[in-house]
């Protein structure tokens, strides 16, 4: 049986960059009485937070079970785990955990961080901005107020074609075959090689140092949680070579490849009815 269930996250568990269903979340609820829970995606840590643990907790998911919810955080380069701190001494000295305790997002422990360096984060931010315009894919004309086109997450820098903002039915329609970005990718390829870049989500490509993708996170999730690749279970829509679930395929990790969530929320179904 596999100890561990992990997965990417747009397109994987939810519509890209909107909250988890009710359906969802309840079934990760579900899974995490079995299983370590562990989305690993390129997004920031704060959008972990919006689009799957706040939907979580409005489902009803306890601090117990939120302590085996592992956030792999910019393709695994940073790690967050849920602190049980409502804990009291019982009467011979033993903790006592109490699930009634609300949860509380200050609980939330970074344990390792890998974040580029200014000149690395200047120079591929630099790149992607040069690569997308020389294409005719800059287009910050459609960005909505406050919104930006390329972001620093500290561990990778992302760019977003249309913002983070845009809706869902435009980022759909921007590159549904990937083949903007592509030529994005060939000529950041060109003109910074130092650097790997992976396409990702609707309209997204995250570049990193070389090896930073999500073989170091899952590397790193096999350490943290001492398990070993035959007790993984990995979900992903973008298993394709070049796509940024492939890295995790190459490692020999049996992977389950999606189209959607309801694709997801099938195969999760199938699992607890089989464990539980």
């Amino acid at each position: 049986m596999k100890k561990v269930l992990a997965f990417d996250i747009d397109q994987t568990l939810n519509v890209a960059k909107t909250p988890i269903t009710d359906d969802i979340a309840k079934l990760l609820i579900k899974c995490l009485d079995y299983f370590e829970i562990c989305p690993i995606s390129g997004q920031k840590f704060d959008q972990f937070l919006i689009q799957i643990v706040d939907r979580l907790v409005e489902n009803g998911v306890t601090p117990t079970e939120l302590a085996h919810l592992h956030l792999f955080v910019a393709q695994g380069t940073q790690y967050y785990t849920y602190s049980q701190t409502n804990k009291k001494l019982g009467p011979i000295g033993i903790e006592v955990t109490k699930d009634k305790t609300p949860y509380d997002p200050s609980h939330w422990r970074q344990v390792y961080n890998y974040p580029l360096t200014d000149e690395q984060v200047q120079k591929i931010t630099a790149t992607l901005e040069q690569s997308a315009r020389e294409l005719g894919y800059w287009e910050e004309d459609k960005l909505q107020d406050g919104d930006e086109i390329i972001e620093n997450r500290l561990s990778q820098v992302t760019f977003s074609a249309l913002g983070q903002k845009a809706g869902t039915k435009e980022k759909y329609a921007w590159d549904p075959d990937c083949k903007k970005r592509e030529k994005i990718v060939a000529r950041c390829k060109e003109l910074s090689p130092e650097f790997e870049y992976e396409i990702g989500g609707t309209t997204s490509i995250n570049a990193i140092t070389p090896g930073m993708n999500k073989v170091f996170g899952m590397t790193h999730l096999l350490e943290e949680l001492n398990v070993k690749k035959q007790d993984i279970l990995y979900f992903g829509d973008m298993t394709q070579p070049g796509g940024n679930d492939y890295p995790v395929v190459e490692m020999g990790i049996d992977t389950i490849t999606v189209r959607n969530h309801e694709d997801t929320a099938y195969a999760l179904r199938g699992i607890l009815g089989v464990i539980s």
